[in-house]
């Protein structure tokens, strides 16, 4: 392969890692996680007979936010340790 052949090769592949990471972090991929697992925690409590399902979906919805919100502040002190 041609060096200008791979430097095109790897300028792609950064834009989709690029496009992968923000994708990751972005606000929309968030609430959609959220809406998603409200609506499935929603119908599983109404299909097992959960009185007031929509409310109480909001508490393994909020439990699964806050996990993913714990699991960062670990991530980057993961990543620090293990490129010493």
């Amino acid at each position: 392969m041609d060096t200008e052949q791979e430097i095109q090769q790897l300028k792609e592949r950064n834009k989709r890692v690029e496009a992968d990471k923000a994708w990751e972090t972005s606000l929309f991929r968030k609430i959609l996680i959220l809406v998603t697992t409200y609506l499935l925690a929603s119908l599983v409590m109404f299909v097992i007979g959960v009185p007031n399902f929509f409310l109480s979906a909001i508490i393994p919805t909020l439990g699964f936010f806050l996990s993913t919100l714990t699991f960062r502040v670990f991530k980057k002190w993961w990543i620090r340790k293990y490129l010493r």
